[in-house]
């Protein structure tokens, strides 16, 4: 993949760098890594059927939060739904919302 994008001439694989991390022997070995902006781009890229579930998944996310943009009380509503997820309690979250309402008061 890597050698294909830079054939095309991808701005992707500038953005990729290689750390050492530990591999499956235990070994340190030179890995290809980089930021989530370039792997989502990297994904949108793949012409696979495979990845077709994860591109539908990002244009989902990125319509939602076009729609956040457009009214922040859906933004507001999804972390609610998040942290009921997580078994917050309602006053949890009433007050983890004042908390952060207070702090945009201060400091702006």
């Amino acid at each position: 993949m890597k050698e294909r994008l830079g054939k095309e001439g991808s701005e992707t694989v500038t953005k990729c760098h290689q750390l050492k991390l530990p591999a499956e022997d235990g070994k340190m070995r030179l890995t290809d890594v980089a930021d989530v902006e370039t792997l989502l781009r990297l994904v949108q890229s793949v012409p696979s059927p495979k990845a077709e579930p994860i591109k539908l998944w990002l244009a989902k996310v990125g319509y939602e939060r076009m729609q956040e943009m457009a009214d922040p009380e859906r933004s507001l509503d999804r972390a609610r739904e998040n942290w009921k997820k997580y078994g917050r309690s309602e006053k949890w979250i009433q007050q983890r919302m004042m908390g952060q309402e207070t702090r945009n008061i201060f400091f702006p």
